[in-house]
């Protein structure tokens, strides 16, 4: 295929059909390529080339699908990379017209300054596309008021099969019947599906067998039974023909989308509430939602408690369930929103009554305002969470989509959880609970031969017991090759071979989306997840995970790492900039993920493919709390990074990058040499270029004196102190940064403090962020012998710079040898950033405003990724905002982008400065009003190369105020 032209981008290396091979489904299977399609022309382009080579195309968007819609052997078409412009809204009209890569949550940014949104709210909605919303006819989790994606869809342009372009939209009798008698393949597609629901045999079949008319969330294979609901069968019903209707739910089986419009809703009311029952018991649950149902929620979802267990293990999460209380089997939200305070509360407050007069739950917290996101945030993570368990055994997706009327769900979960009891299977339940969908989710090793066979009884088993309640196997996930082949068990031979006629008018040489809905491979065939007979001996302890390989394995794909610059987070900052599949976390697990299979116990750490693909990641930490599944990128490619260098030599550059405190030692003594030779404008040229730096790079110079040094000469012994700390003087703030140094010492002294800096070697944060792991972790066992025993909750270890300071936190405690393990976790709870150590102070009234000067300013602080990811920057804001007329705003941005030595490689500077100009560097523009602050140093050195503006770290201006100044 290397002929196919088209006016995107193509690629057919093996990096990318490993990226590629896998959606947030239990399978794999490489694809042949990958095409990012820049309009119409590149779509039909592909089209004209499949179609007589026998090539199937596999239209995609996010890939966060979770029955293998987007996984195959055909040529993936990812349109989320350029087919993703909002094209025209209508707010009158209340519609707007997309292309199908527009993520949801952007959209609804877009459209709420309009007071309007688009409606169906996926637990993805950060990262999915309506493109992929359509295919599996999303629903979400208010689809109790708004339905599905399917009753907001107006109208689609598609590609069909020949490649001629066509409008779907609702149509009249007499516009169908002229559809009907056209002589191309549109018109046959009208003509076929009139006449197959014309017969009265078929209609019985359909209704007959279709799940209840009055389910929301059914989806089980295509919509049939939707186009016989509309005034072309029945005159009586208002709503005109259109098949828009086939298209939502066919997963890209049909034609391949163009553009969309949609409806959009009026933004729900103002004054939400949310009530967070706290349960006895699953089956508790079950029959509070019944009653809660009967005051109109707009909203009721559930998680279990396997999911509560398992978020106190993730940073995020474990802040967002600030509201949970005990050890709740599970608890059961229910929101709602009203035009009135008064009116919400009332209504909370008859819930609450009517749970109680029935015994059911024992705690019902009442949550507002920002409260209120962070319960969503912690329900949307849930299947991030499980994907976290540790172990081969993982809750899988298999029958997490099966729906019922919400009356018969105590019934059907009964005989359900009766089930996997004879199996011996545990089993997650959560989610959509107000309209009749759990997601149900049994604990599998699909590993395991046994565990595979019961992973296809548990489906046949399942969808015969969802037929009993006139269920839907398909509640919003869709079919794609996990339940294509039970479509036949649950509505009937006739029926499925109605949908094949349907599947072959549209596309008769099978080219879109081979092997879904109709006529799929078996669905325990093409597993992701495979024994391998690597033991690979680490140099982090990888135990808590299970090992190397399953913490790799952890990564699910469900793509959090996808997320747009436009929302609060780290990750992944190199995906923000680029919105290229290759950059994002999920991408690199992947491939490591991959190469382990592959390499048969041989050559897994010499794959050049993984190295590629990792250089790019700038090592943010921003997985290790945002992704839900606890993946850890930084550190995977650290480990990665060291055994390929144990099989290879070290790259000169990456060894003067690691070892730059020797060498900023070195010179120490001669700075103002040094500061001579990298300024001078030839000498620096050619020295950047035999290292292999970026030509617009401004090498970083030696301060005049070290921190130590000037520290012994300014030594003060402070009179009845307040307390007492030690400053750890990483190498950054020790040869270049001193002036900061400086100004922390000064700062604590004036503020009452007596502070010491110890005997300490470098953090290791250059040779980590190599993957010199051999030299970092010499460097941690030689801090943590030398600082056990001196540091403890009152004499804690300060710093100043986050990435060096949080190392202890972090790599130390799974990089130092066992013996020293339990001094590493007790050193590390005694090691404060700069800013935690004076708001703790600041709370215990030991540091006030009155001991600073009224100077006005306004600041915008910029936070290091690490400082966000591993900690917080809001202690940096409260301390800032302690001087009497200092007032702080946090810049929304993630990642700066120079991310230590990243931003420097020449190869990675053009990245680098992306990423700085997805949100930061506009930021700093506008804010020309405003002191910019920023607490690390690389983040200080990216601004001033991308704005011209001087950042400041957050002392540095605290010191300044300070009224006893020394």
């Amino acid at each position: 295929m290397v002929d196919l032209k088209i006016d995107g981008d193509v690629y057919f290396d093996s990096i990318h059909k490993s990226i590629y091979s896998t959606d947030a489904s239990a399978y794999s299977q490489k694809p042949l390529g990958v095409a990012y399609p820049k309009g119409a022309g590149d779509i039909k382009r592909i089209v004209s080339y499949v179609k007589d080579r026998g090539i199937s195309i596999i239209p995609r968007t996010a890939g966060t699908s979770l029955a293998g819609q987007v996984v195959g052997d055909g040529l993936v078409v990812d349109t989320s990379k350029y087919l993703n412009h909002i094209l025209e809204i209508n707010p009158e009209g209340r519609w707007v017209r997309v292309e199908p890569g527009v993520v949801l949550d952007e959209l609804n940014l877009y459209c709420k300054p309009y007071g309007l949104f688009f409606a169906p709210e996926t637990s993805t909605s950060n990262r999915c596309c309506l493109g992929g919303m359509v295919g599996n006819n999303s629903c979400g989790s208010h689809s109790l008021v708004y339905g599905s994606t399917r009753k907001h869809l107006l109208e689609a342009t598609v590609i069909l099969s020949d490649g001629s372009e066509v409008l779907l939209k609702p149509l009249t009798r007499n516009e169908v019947d002229a559809k009907c008698n056209l002589k191309t393949l549109e018109g046959d597609i009208y003509k076929t599906i009139i006449s197959i629901l014309s017969d009265e045999q078929n209609r019985k079949e359909i209704i007959k067998n279709y799940p209840d008319l009055t389910l929301t969330r059914r989806n089980t294979g295509y919509a049939l039974d939707e186009l016989l609901y509309t005034s072309y069968f029945n005159n009586e019903i208002e709503e005109d023909f259109n098949l828009c209707k086939l298209l939502a739910g066919s997963e890209g089986t049909l034609a391949i989308i163009k553009d969309l419009k949609l409806n959009l809703e009026s933004l729900p009311p103002k004054h939400k509430a949310v009530i967070a029952m706290h349960c006895h018991s699953l089956e508790e649950s079950f029959l509070a939602n019944l009653v809660a149902l009967e005051y109109n929620p707009v909203a009721i979802e559930l998680i279990d408690g396997k999911i509560l267990e398992l978020s106190k293990n993730n940073i995020a999460q474990n802040k967002n369930r600030f509201f949970i209380h005990g050890e709740p089997k599970a608890v059961l939200i229910i929101e709602l929103a009203e035009d009135s305070n008064e009116i919400l509360k009332h209504k909370a407050n008859l819930i609450i009554s009517a749970l109680q007069n029935k015994s059911m739950g024992y705690l019902y917290p009442i949550l507002y305002g920002d409260e209120i996101s962070k319960v969503w945030a912690l329900r949307k993570a849930g299947l991030g969470l499980l994907s976290g368990m540790i172990g081969d055994a993982k809750p899988v997706s298999v029958v997490e989509d099966t729906a019922v009327v919400p009356i018969r769900l105590p019934e059907y979960i009964a005989d359900f959880k009766a089930m996997m009891d004879g199996y011996g299977l545990s089993c997650v339940y959560h989610a959509h609970i107000s309209t009749g969908e759990l997601h149900l989710r049994p604990i599998l090793n699909l590993k395991d031969e046994k565990d595979k066979k019961l992973f296809r009884k548990v489906a046949t088993d399942c969808t015969l017991l969802v037929k009993k309640y006139r269920g839907s196997i398909s509640g919003e996930h869709g079919d794609g090759r996990l339940r294509g082949e039970f479509i036949p068990l649950l509505l009937g031979e006739k029926v499925y071979s109605l949908m094949r006629e349907i599947k072959y008018v549209w596309d008769s040489q099978n080219i879109f989306n081979r092997g879904k809905i109709v006529d799929t491979p078996p669905m325990d065939e093409s597993l992701r997840y495979v024994e391998t007979p690597l033991n690979i001996k680490t140099y982090f302890d990888f135990t808590k995970h299970g090992g190397y390989i399953r913490a790799i394995e952890q990564c699910n794909g469900s793509g959090d790492c996808r997320k747009s610059e436009l929302f609060a987070g780290v990750m992944c900052p190199t995906f923000r900039a680029t919105k290229d599949e290759k950059y994002t976390t999920r991408a690199r697990a992947n491939m490591l993920r991959e190469g382990i299979l592959n390499a048969n116990g041989k050559d897994f750490f010499s794959n050049k493919d993984i190295i590629e693909i990792l250089d790019d990641c700038v090592s943010c930490k921003g997985c290790k709390s945002e992704c839900p599944s606890n993946v850890d990128m930084t550190r995977y490619k650290a480990e990665f990074l060291q055994h390929y260098y144990d099989k290879h030599h070290v790259p000169l550059r990456t060894n003067l990058i690691a070892n730059i405190t020797k060498i900023n030692h070195t010179f120490s003594c001669i700075p103002l040499v040094y500061n001579a030779l990298v300024g001078n404008k030839y000498l620096s040229s050619l020295l950047k270029k035999s290292i292999g730096f970026a030509q617009k790079r401004s090498i970083p110079k030696l301060y005049k004196t070290t921190l130590r040094q000037w520290y012994k000469g300014h030594y003060r012994q402070i009179e009845n102190p307040k307390g007492r700390l030690y400053l750890f003087a990483d190498e950054f703030t020790n040869y270049m940064d001193v002036e900061i140094g400086i100004a922390f010492i000064n700062l604590l002294n004036g503020l009452g403090y007596q502070v010491e800096i110890p005997k300490h070697t470098d953090s290791g944060r250059a040779a980590l962020s190599k993957g010199l792991l051999k030299q970092a972790k010499k460097q941690a066992e030689t801090n943590v012998n030398l600082l056990k025993d001196i540091i403890s909750e009152e004499t804690p270890l300060v710093g100043i710079e986050p990435s060096s300071l949080l190392s202890f936190r972090d790599e130390y405690l799974d990089l130092v040898d066992i013996e020293l393990k339990e001094s590493a976790k007790s050193l590390s709870e005694n090691v404060l950033l700069y800013d935690e150590f004076i708001v703790r102070e600041i709370e215990k009234g030991n540091i006030t405003a009155s001991q600073f000067k009224a100077d006005v300013a306004k600041i915008k602080l910029h936070g290091h990724c690490h400082q966000k990811s591993l900690a917080s920057i809001e202690p940096s804001q409260v301390m800032l905002s302690l001087p009497p007329n200092y007032t702080v705003e946090i810049i929304p941005s993630g990642c700066c982008g120079m991310a230590g030595s990243f931003g420097y490689e020449k190869e990675h500077y053009k990245l680098s400065m992306q990423i700085g100009e997805t949100t930061l560097f506009p930021e700093i523009r506008k804010s020309e009003d405003y002191i910019i602050s920023a607490p690390g140093t690389s983040c200080r050195h990216q601004i001033k190369d991308g704005t011209g503006r001087n950042a400041y770290h957050p002392i540095e201006l605290m010191y300044k105020v300070l009224k006893s100044q020394i």
